[in-house]
């Protein structure tokens, strides 16, 4: 397990890639598989008219709970992994659930008991190149990260300076990826 200590917060503030508010213009510019990490932001890609091979959700958005017409619209997804993710953290069993959804063929969707928020660190580590993974910005939009060896590289760094066993979590993440 990792956490996010006070002093990281701030690096994730900015945006991790150009952020959109109109989904079709995001899909347009996006590689695949694209991994989406939030409930409106799940949402907006599936009222697009895409399905993301990974869907990381917990009912909830600025902390709290998502709407009727959002939770209604990603209710009782075909596949499905439940996992259990404290706020603030990244869990082995988040790690885990990402990698085999990403082999799986079929769109999955990963629901957190919890928080997904800092999902978006490990799914560009698992994901092959050229993939996208999108996340909410709050009251901005949503956030479009390529997957590129930078990205991967910079996602790796933040990791790496989370507490925790920063290692372990690596060497599962590069062993899955």
């Amino acid at each position: 397990m990792l956490t996010l200590p006070e002093d990281l917060r701030g690096a994730f503030k900015d945006p991790f890639g150009p952020v959109y508010t109109d989904a079709a213009a995001l899909l347009a510019d996006a590689g695949h598989p694209v991994i989406a990490v939030g409930d409106v932001v799940t949402y907006h890609l599936r009222e697009a008219g895409h399905v993301p091979a990974v869907a990381v959700v917990d009912g909830r958005t600025k902390r709290e709970a998502v709407g009727a017409e959002i939770s209604e619209a990603l209710a009782d997804p075909e596949r499905r992994r439940d996992v259990e993710n404290p706020p603030g953290a990244l869990s082995e069993p988040l790690c885990a659930a990402l990698a085999d959804s990403l082999d799986d063929e079929d769109p999955v969707t990963v629901v957190v008991d919890g928080e997904e928020d800092l999902a978006a660190l490990p799914a560009v580590l698992l994901a092959p190149l050229g993939a996208t993974v999108v996340y909410g910005q709050p009251d901005e939009g949503m956030v479009r990260i390529d997957v590129t060896d930078a990205a991967k590289a910079e996602m790796r760094s933040l990791i790496e300076r989370m507490d925790g066993d920063a290692a372990c979590v690596l060497d599962a993440l590069d062993a899955s990826g």
